[in-house]
Parts: C-alpha cells; sequence; structure tokens
C-alpha cells in the first residue's frame, strides 16, 4: 500500500513536471542545459534543509509534529532568480527524492508539495512581473495568505482524517499529543486549525520572507552573471583567382 501511494503521487508529481517542461520549451529564452543546472544545485540544497534532522526545527510552543524546515528558501531564491518554473522544479526534486523515505504513505510530502508550491508559485511569478521590492513584498504578502489558508484547509480536511482513518491514531490520542504544547486547543479540526496551524505558518513564512530577502539581495547579482554572448556574423567573401 505505501509503495502503491508512492508510486501514483509519483506518477501524478511526473506528469505534472512534463506539462511544465512542454509549456516551458515554447517560451523563446528556454534553454534546457541551464534549467538543469539550476534545478539540480538548488534541488540538492532544498533536499538537504527537508531530509536532514538537524534542519527540521521544533518550537516548544507548538505540537511536537509542527516543525520550521527551510527547504523552501533554495526554492524561492531559484524562482525570484530564474522563474516561477524552476521555483517549482526544485520543490519537486526533493518531493521525489524524499518519497522513498515517507512514513505517511506519501500524504505528507504531497501536503509539503502543494503547500510549498502555493507559497512560492505566486510570489515568484508576481515578482517576475514586477521586479521592484515593492513587487517582491507583494508577492510574498499574497503568497503567506494563499499558503495559510490552505495550509488550514489541509490539515483539517486531509492531513488529520488521514492520520485517523489510515494510520489508526485515536482522535484522543492526538488530541492529548497537542495539548501537551497547546492546552487550549479543544478539538482536532478547526481549533487546531485555527489555534495551532494558522499561528505556525504565519511564523514560518515570516522566517522564510526575512532570509529569502537577506540572501536575495547578497546573491541576485552572483546568480545573474549569465551573459547572452551575442552571436558574431561571419562574413565569408569568394575571390576570383586568376588561373
Amino acid at each position: 500500500m505505501k509503495w502503491f501511494a508512492v508510486g501514483l503521487l509519483s506518477a501524478a508529481l511526473l506528469i505534472g513536471i512534463i506539462v511544465a517542461m512542454v509549456l516551458a520549451k515554447k517560451r523563446p529564452d528556454y534553454n534546457g542545459t541551464r534549467l538543469v543546472a539550476r534545478v539540480g544545485i538548488f534541488g540538492a540544497l532544498s533536499t538537504i534543509l527537508y531530509c536532514v534532522p538537524i534542519f527540521n526545527i521544533p518550537l516548544p510552543f507548538f505540537p511536537s509534529f509542527l516543525k520550521i524546515h527551510l527547504d523552501e528558501l533554495p526554492a524561492f531564491i531559484c524562482g525570484f532568480a530564474y522563474g516561477p518554473l524552476s521555483g517549482f522544479l526544485v520543490l519537486f526534486v526533493k518531493t521525489i527524492i524524499k518519497l522513498p523515505l515517507t512514513n505517511t504513505m506519501g500524504v505528507g510530502e504531497f501536503g509539503d508539495l502543494l503547500l510549498s508550491s502555493l507559497y512560492c508559485l505566486p510570489a515568484t511569478w508576481i515578482y517576475k512581473r514586477f521586479r521592484t521590492l515593492k513587487g517582491a513584498i507583494a508577492g510574498m504578502s499574497v503568497a503567506t495568505v494563499i499558503q495559510v489558508l490552505s495550509a488550514m484547509l489541509f490539515n483539517v480536511y486531509i492531513l488529520i482524517p488521514f492520520y485517523v482513518f489510515m494510520m489508526g491514531m485515536e482522535e484522543a490520542s492526538l488530541l492529548a499529543l497537542m495539548q501537551k504544547a497547546m492546552p487550549m486547543i479543544s478539538d482536532v479540526k478547526w481549533s487546531y486549525g485555527l489555534i495551532a496551524v494558522l499561528p505556525f505558518n504565519l511564523l514560518k513564512d515570516a522566517v522564510i520572507t526575512v532570509l529569502t530577502f537577506v540572501l536575495y539581495h547578497f546573491l541576485h547579482k552572483p546568480l545573474h552573471l549569465e551573459k547572452k554572448t551575442p552571436k558574431k556574423e561571419v562574413l565569408e567573401t569568394t575571390e576570383d583567382k586568376p588561373a
């Protein structure tokens, strides 16, 4: 069952990535080699931040399973520098690498990819259209609202029911785990969503936003060192040589 779910999710993600690549190839400035190189570098960084436990930061005032991980940071920097598709592909790469290690039949990884994409894509798309500080701030603000609302809906209607019905966890046990850190949580649905998921994601997104602005400020020039070399026109003249 676990590997079936992983395979199904992988197939769905692969179809999505193929569609994105086909659309990207229609752009006149498409360069497949550069895209693969960029995504490979930033995807590796994102995978390390996603999979290595030391980079998953628990917060004592939130339930223990809510941890801040900074895997979205490379996706944002790549997306700001090279466009939304590059940012999404970074998230896709780290998800595919993490899937064989899943202990949630791929649901947790799919949720992370979905919520990270809803966070990264709007911000990088807006910044691509308005490449100014105001554009970046507007993009991150809009993306934060979308991501936070989506996170609450996903947790309440998909993730928590999955743990209860598919993983065999009892609501009472799950609620007790939540209440260890936040006693004011009264149920595993909207009380948990509003009291835990909402502030946690606002805090996480604020951390990602600040780090993205700081790092991109220092990295945007080195990331744009690639210059298009103008094609040199070679004029060939043919002279009649005397016999």
